[in-house]
């Protein structure tokens, strides 16, 4: 920049000395500015550069002079230090010697001590090691003609019992040395042990050191005038030679031209730090008064703003929103020429383009908003959600608080209800305490009010200032007294109008902004609405044809599960995320104390499958009424369904079924075996009493409607306590997952199931269910239980009408043995007619069955398979009246076929 404002004009501030200005030092060529001379200028000491050359010299001087000085000084302490801890180290280990008391109570200690004395002196490198008695007199010394002689040096300390250190002048020169005391077992001080150091070996370490320190110092002044010299030649280059007289005034002078101008400039370097900016610049971007050095990113300035300056790319004239002004920014690199890389910015205020484009700004928000609208409203079709979404999206961009009253048939469905009252449905603001009714508060609001209006009339209502609007006001005078003190103080609301029908208001509050709601604003609310009110429409439409299918499913599922005693079952059902589906389970109680359960799929959602799912349901129990074996009964449902298919393909509009599934299981709790036949649906699985989990081989028969392919079973032999789990595909199988991945999980999570049917449902449904479905679940648990032997009866009956007497001789002491003698007669005489009826038109072998259960059962079995039929006798027949009979005393009677022959049973409710 300094070169840049230097060029301006012919008469430059730069002239005003008499030191050549840059342009005359370029213009003079290479043979008068070359790097010697420039070198030679930097010595020199005149211009700037020289001035900082010979201060880094000077200044480095003294750094290397007084590192020497402290190098010296510190190895000298160093020394003397470790003089003292080894005089001290050698003085002590030689006074706890072993031997050293002893001779120094012998009679002659010196002959003992002097060579011992002398060789650790040898091997500690000390100067000397002189043993003496309590008086001071040596035993020994590196010099014998000192033995016999009184110490020099401090012996005091020593003779305490404490060691001793000190520098003195002793007989042998300047020395460290170290006294301490020689000890017998008593602890009393037999001698003193003295080692030491001269000054002279003391120093001798630092003076071996000192050429060394001052090579090392000499090399760093070298380096550092070397190093100094480098950066004088950078400045004097960059400078051009001036002095500090001349380098101030251009400063002053630039600086003046550069904050007079009306026109921001920014200097940013090529790492984005803010290098200057003039007081323009401070003032258009309100800029901090520490901002030169700092990153523009931390400016605090607007995102696009800073992200320009940041890039350094060129712009022209790009027009930026900064606070509440428009400016106009130009911006170059500064390195095309052979400057600094970096970028200089320029700035322009365009403040009078400000009205206009806020208009436009403005304009585009609302066209933002209404697209959002039409986006983010409706995504589901539930009622409150969309009234949450309409609120979400307007708050805050539209208004502070924003709320949804809807009547209450709405919610559910129905049709609004003028004379009812409104629920608030949703609520959103930018805080949560403010004083408006809560979500779920039921509301009816006064004529007078705007919403009562809006109801009324329609039409939306623009209500500026609320502390002014005392028909607003009489809804409720202390929650309206709240509102204005809270700082609510404008108000639009809009009815929710779906044709001509008006399902709720929507209120739109102002609390942050000081200005009130315009007519613009109100435009912009009732078209806002609008759009929400279709969504809300369609989902309030949804919810009544759900409700419609999911009640019609309702009533099509068993409420209650019947009474029988062979299975402890447990059951679920989950509807799907959306819509009714087809998936139906029943619990059917049969003869013989047999239970069956059966499990279907209907494929598809709505109204079609669920009325499907209730027709075969329906068709169960008709068939299950007949004891039909499992394969049987499975081949009647696929025949069925063929022919609603063919029904619904010949009445225009309607749409066959897609496909259905079915599982049929019936489970005899005296044999404990379950024979199982299955439609296309997923095989059960089995839970052994010890908890191993299986899937049985079932053979997998096709789906319900294909026709031509028999059915086949499978008999399972069940202890008692297993646990069967039947279930429909939505349970093991989703969009995000194979069956065989479902039926791995099921498998797991039945094997750390509980012991009963519940705990076995809460499990699998914990583990299996991540999110709402998109498909139904059925899921039945049920429990085997087995009818003991003792509550079983069975006797073979031959071929002789005189048998009859001895089977009702039999069943009377069973039913006194099992304490049912009230039903003796009626079972005898059941017993008579079934019996007679087999030797007289049945074939043997023939035998009768007892089982004493929740019912008192009486069977009759034989290898015939005509059916007995029930007929009324006239006053004339000799016969026709058994079944009659049976009919009148049993509570339920029926025939069930066999693989070789029937069985005719009954069945007595206990007292």
């Amino acid at each position: 920049m300094v070169r840049l404002l230097g060029r301006s004009g012919t008469r430059s501030p730069l002239r005003l000395g008499a030191a050549p200005s840059a342009r005359q030092r370029r213009e003079a060529g290479p043979s008068r500015w070359r790097p010697v001379a420039g070198l030679r200028s930097a010595l020199g000491g005149r211009s700037v550069a020289g001035q900082v050359f010979l201060l880094v010299v000077v200044i480095v001087l003294l750094l290397v002079v007084a590192a020497v000085v402290a190098l010296v000084l510190q190895v000298r302490h160093d020394t003397t230090l470790e003089a003292r801890n080894r005089s001290l180290a050698v003085a002590e280990t030689f006074a706890n010697a072993p031997g050293t008391v002893e001779a120094l109570r012998g009679p002659d200690p010196t002959a003992v001590l002097q060579p011992r004395a002398e060789a650790a002196r040898e091997r500690s490198e000390v100067d000397f090691v002189v043993v003496m008695n309590t008086d001071g007199i040596r035993y020994t010394h590196p010099k014998t003609d000192r033995i016999g002689k009184r110490f020099v040096g401090t012996i005091a300390p020593a003779l305490a019992g404490k060691a001793v250190t000190e520098e003195i002048e002793g007989t042998i020169g300047p020395l460290v040395q170290a006294v301490v005391p020689v000890k017998d077992p008593d602890g009393r001080v037999v001698g003193l042990v003295s080692a030491g150091i001269t000054t002279a070996n003391v120093g001798g370490t630092a003076d071996e050191q000192l050429p060394l320190l001052l090579s090392a110092a000499a090399a760093a002044l070298a380096l550092a005038t070397a190093g100094a010299a480098l950066v004088s030649r950078r400045l004097l280059r960059q400078t051009h030679g001036l002095g500090p007289h001349e380098m101030t005034r251009m400063y002053e002078h630039h600086d003046a031209v550069l904050h007079a101008v009306r026109e921001g400039v920014l200097i940013v370097d090529v790492g984005g730090t803010l290098v200057l900016a003039n007081d323009e610049a401070h003032r258009l971007l309100g800029l901090p008064a520490d901002a030169e050095g700092r990153h523009v990113l931390s400016l605090g300035l607007d995102p696009d703003t800073a992200d320009l300056l940041a890039s350094g790319r060129v712009a022209t004239d790009e027009v930026h929103l900064v606070g509440d002004r428009l400016l106009a920014v130009n911006q170059r690199t500064t390195d095309h020429a052979g400057g600094p890389p970096g970028s200089v910015a320029t700035l322009r205020d365009s403040t009078e383009l400000r009205a206009l484009s806020g208009r436009a700004e403005t304009a585009r928000e609302r066209l933002n908003m209404l697209y959002d609208a039409g986006v983010g409203i409706g995504t589901s079709l539930d009622v409150t959600r969309t009234a949450e979404e309409l609120t979400e999206l307007a708050v805050p961009r539209f208004a502070d608080f924003a709320t949804v009253d809807l009547f209450d048939a709405v919610l559910g469905g129905g049709q609004p209800d003028a004379a009812a009252a409104l629920s608030r449905t949703a609520l959103s603001g930018i805080r949560k305490d403010a004083p408006l009714y809560a979500v779920g508060e039921r509301i009816r609001f006064v004529e007078s009010s705007p919403q009562g209006r809006s109801l009324v009339t329609g039409r939306p209502v623009l209500e500026p200032r609320l502390s002014k609007a005392p028909g607003w006001q009489a809804q409720d005078l202390e929650r309206s007294a709240q509102i204005v003190d809270y700082g609510i103080h404008s108000l639009i609301t809009v009815p929710l109008r779906a044709g001509t029908l008006v399902l709720g208001v929507v209120s739109f509050w102002r609390y942050e902004k000081p200005e009130p709601f315009d007519e613009d604003e109100l435009a912009l609310a009732e078209e806002l609405v609008a759009r929400a009110a279709v969504s809300i429409d369609n989902a309030r439409r949804y919810t009544r044809e759900h409700s419609m299918a999911v009640t019609l499913q309702r009533s099509l599922l068993p409420r209650n599960l019947p009474e029988q005693g062979a299975l402890e079952i447990a059951y679920r059902y989950l509807p799907a995320q959306a819509g009714v589906g087809g998936d139906w389970f029943d619990v059917l109680p049969l003869s013989g104390a047999r239970v069956a359960l059966v499990v279907g799929d209907v494929v598809g959602h709505g109204l079609h499958a669920a009325a499907t799912m209730g027709r075969l349901r329906t068709a169960v129990h008709n068939f299950s009424a007949l004891d039909l074996p499992p394969e049987e009964l499975i081949a009647l449902l696929d025949e069925l369904v063929g022919r609603i298919d063919q029904d619904e393909t010949e009445a225009e509009g309607s749409a066959p079924v897609t496909g259905a599934t079915c599982l049929y299981a019936v489970y005899d709790p005296v044999s404990r075996r379950c024979t199982v036949a299955r439609a296309g649906h997923p095989p059960p699985a089995l839970i052994h009493p010890d908890g191993h989990v299986e899937f049985p081989e079932v053979p997998a028969g096709p789906p319900l409607g294909l026709g031509g392919l028999p059915f086949e079973t499978a008999e399972l032999e069940l202890a008692e306590g297993s646990r069967l789990v039947l279930y429909t595909d939505g349970l093991v199988e989703d969009r995000e997952r194979d069956i065989d991945v479902g039926l791995e999980m099921l498998r797991e999570a039945l094997g750390r199931s509980g012991q009963s049917p519940e705990d076995t449902c809460r499990t699998v449904l914990d583990s299996q269910l991540t999110a709402r479905s998109s498909d139904d679940i059925a899921l039945i648990v049920a429990r085997t239980r087995a009818l003991d032997a003792g509550r079983v009866a069975e006797w073979p009956v031959p071929a002789d009408p005189a048998a009859v007497g001895e089977v009702r001789a039999a069943v009377s002491r069973q039913l006194a043995e099992w304490g049912l003698d009230e039903l003796t007669f009626t079972t005898e005489l059941i017993l008579s007619e079934l019996v007679t009826n087999a030797l007289r038109y049945g074939d043997g072998p023939i035998r009768v069955r007892v089982l004493r259960d929740r019912n008192l059962i009486c069977e009759v079995f034989d290898s015939s398979s005509t059916s007995p039929h029930l007929r009324y006798a006239t006053m004339t027949d000799e016969g026709g009246r058994g079944l009659f009979l049976v009919a009148q005393l049993a509570e339920r009677w029926g025939t069930r076929y066999l693989a070789a022959g029937k069985v005719i049973w009954a069945e007595q409710p206990l007292p």
